[in-house]
């Protein structure tokens, strides 16, 4: 039976800086969904698991085959389906054979199977490509799809993949969840997708306390998680009642000594003792408050260490709800106003034609579509960086929009000086108080924007752009999620649904559009959602 057993394996940095100790983990023809903060170490494990890096520590059993899933950077021109699954050579075989060239040691090589199970792999993730087809024909999704094909063309018995569903579209995501819901092998998935994970077999949660495993799927994994969190702090608060006691009890020893102290020198200095009963009891009674003292100390230490432990098991931060100052957007207020819009990069190549829709008050809007659609394309002009060929797009009210680099802020300042660019004149007790909202705290505030990870990068542009006195009445996302890891989706999840004013909205996360409440879709492909309005969509980029 195809397995991998990691003994005892641990990794640092090349600096030093530990990312895994001590793990020991046993995986088996099951679907393991890895998830986690960012940092915590979830593709150094995939990456030692494959063999690209060494364990500084223990050791890693395979008992069969590994695919991963090849990142395509950039296609060259003449990089084809068949050079990305590794099979220009067979195929060029079967050809000179066809062709009565292949000598019989070479016809005895031939795999007449190979092109059919090819198409067959690139059914399974929706691909309309041949063995010919050239990689650069396809955009950066497709290529990911195109790059799991072929990790399943090798028949591995576990596939490994890394946020597979990064930058898809829905028809990718789609494709992706169906394949994982049919894959009957071992699969490891690194992921943050909520909807993914519904499909796994189990969770395996890293943190900086080490691997958790968890049977059952994400939604089975957030009841136990919950369970176990009210568990853990129940043993928080009884080790912390621990450490109050022992100081109390410590503290009621010394006063005790104190008080006898006391009463024998009162004693002494009347006279009424002889000299070497005084001693004696003088020399009782400093041996006595030392024991005492030593064991209040050994029980208070005791205390300390077992709230330490507990206080370590309650890893999992509290859902943060941030409470905003309210826009005033009233429910009749026109928002935004696309007539007939028309637009596109190239002449002659427009990639959106003739698309209207109207936002009134604080309605909750996504945009949806395939890649290449026009979504960005859409934003740009509704956001002024890109002039319409025809129609009229009116904004009524201030807007921020935050895309996925959230290039609204400096990276060379920090989190702290770029809210004060956005609200001249707040005091510097103002800010960190409306950045504290957010969890940026005392020096973290302090951190540069060129520092951060992703997850934080996000809810420092939430804090500068709905943290000030009047936050914006249209806040504008370009697919927010990309690279968050879970906890950071929640806190952009719990700002979002703090806020009062209308959303305008571009991703491809089902879990995270419902999380926040969208009432209605524009589907740049000729869709709509809950409410109708006129879109005809050509082209594409």
């Amino acid at each position: 039976m195809p397995s991998i057993s990691v003994s005892h394996i641990s990794w640092s940095t090349p600096e030093g800086q530990p990312v895994l100790t001590g793990i020991d983990l046993q995986f088996n023809q099951e679907r393991t969904g890895i998830v986690g903060r960012n940092g915590v170490g979830k593709s150094t494990l995939l990456h030692l698991l494959d063999g690209t890096l060494k364990p500084l520590n223990g050791h890693i059993i395979l008992n069969g085959t590994l695919s991963g899933l090849r990142q395509i950077v950039r296609a060259e021109s003449d990089e084809t389906v068949a050079d990305l699954f590794g099979v220009t050579q067979d195929l060029a075989l079967l050809q000179k054979a066809e062709t009565g060239e292949a000598s019989m040691v070479e016809l005895e090589h031939a795999d007449w199977t190979l092109e059919s199970r090819i198409l067959s792999a690139l059914g399974r993730l929706a691909l309309d490509a041949t063995p010919a087809t050239s990689l650069a024909l396809f955009s950066g999704g497709q290529r990911t799809r195109l790059a799991l094909a072929a990790a399943v063309f090798a028949q591995p018995d576990f596939l490994l993949l890394d946020e597979p569903t990064n930058n898809l579209d829905h028809d990718g995501r789609r494709a992706v969840l169906n394949l994982l819901r049919d894959w009957r092998g071992g699969a490891i998935i690194v992921s943050h997708d909520r909807e993914l994970l519904e499909e796994m077999d189990a969770i395996l949660e890293l943190t900086s306390i080490g691997a958790t495993r968890h049977g059952g799927n994400w939604s089975h994994y957030r009841e136990r998680k919950a369970v176990e969190l009210a568990a853990a702090q129940q043993d928080l608060a009884t080790a912390e009642r621990r450490v109050k006691a022992a100081s109390r009890d410590a503290q009621i020893a010394v006063e005790r000594k104190q008080r006898r102290d006391a009463a024998g020198r009162r004693k002494g200095a009347r006279g009424d003792m002889p000299r070497i009963v005084l001693g004696m009891r003088r020399e009782r009674a400093e041996k006595s408050g030392g024991d005492n003292a030593h064991l209040a100390d050994r029980l208070r230490a005791d205390a300390e260490q077992a709230a330490r432990q507990a206080k370590a098991r309650v890893e999992v931060v509290e859902p943060i709800s941030i409470a905003l100052t309210p826009t005033g957007l009233a429910a009749s207020q026109r928002v935004l106003d696309v007539e007939s819009l028309t637009v596109g990069h190239e002449r002659e190549r427009a990639i959106i034609t003739s698309l209207g829709f109207s936002i009134v008050g604080p309605e909750r809007i996504a945009l949806a579509g395939p890649n290449g659609s026009g979504k960005s394309t859409l934003l740009a002009t509704i956001t002024g960086h890109l002039r319409p060929w025809a129609g009229d797009v009116k904004l009524h009210v201030p807007f921020a929009l935050l895309d996925q680099q959230v290039t609204l802020l400096d990276p060379a300042r920090t989190i702290a000086e770029n809210f004060l660019r956005f609200h001249p004149g707040v005091g510097n007790h103002a800010c960190r108080a409306a950045l504290a909202h957010f969890r940026f705290r005392a020096d973290a505030a302090d951190q540069r924007v060129a520092t951060l990870s992703g997850g934080q990068m996000l809810r420092a542009g939430l804090a500068c752009v709905l943290g000030g006195a009047s936050p914006p009445p249209l806040l504008i996302l370009d697919e927010p999620t990309n690279h968050l890891d879970l906890e950071a989706m929640e806190a952009v999840e719990a700002g979002l649904n703090g806020y009062d004013g209308a959303l305008l909205v571009v991703s491809h996360d089902g879990a995270f559009l419902r999380a926040i409440g969208i009432e209605r879709t524009i589907d740049l492909a000729g869709g709509t959602g809950k409410a109708p309005f006129p879109s005809h969509v050509t082209g594409g980029q």
